[in-house]
Formats: C-alpha cells, sequence, structure tokens
C-alpha cells in the first residue's frame, strides 16, 4: 500500500501523518507512508488544498483532518 500525506509541516498536516501512521500500527497494515512537505511536489499532485491524503494513487481527503474512524475504514479498503 502506498500512501502520501500532503502539506507542508503545519499542524493538520502533522496530524494527518501521525493519526495515519497511528491506525496502520493498529490495523497491523505495512504500508509505504510518506508526508510530501515540498510545495512543488505538492503541485505535482494537483492539490490546491492541504491536508490531502492519497492512498494508492486515489485522493481520499483534501483540504481537512479526516477522523480516525474514517481513516480506518480507507486503509482496510485498501
Amino acid at each position: 500500500m502506498e500512501i502520501r500525506v500532503l502539506g507542508p509541516s503545519c499542524r493538520a498536516c502533522d496530524k494527518v501523518y501521525r493519526d495515519t501512521k497511528t491506525v496502520l500500527a493498529e490495523l497491523g497494515k505495512a504500508a509505504d507512508l510518506e508526508h510530501i512537505r515540498d510545495l512543488k511536489e505538492i503541485g505535482r499532485y494537483g492539490m490546491m488544498a492541504t491536508p490531502a491524503l492519497i492512498v494508492n494513487g486515489k485522493v481520499k481527503s483534501s483540504g481537512k483532518i479526516p477522523s480516525k474512524k474514517q481513516l480506518k475504514k480507507w486503509l482496510e479498503e485498501a
């Protein structure tokens, strides 16, 4: 599973990264998890609002902090 959290080092972006890491551990799932902070690289994904969460190439969230419950659902489905 490939997961990208897009956003500069802001509280919301860092929270999405931490929560995603926590939920992965709770589920016992392995993933290639990366926090992309570089604005040029974020732009390559076409994201206008951060934080953004991309799972296996699909945008799951943009411009908001998803709940851990929602993260769990997305990661179980991936």
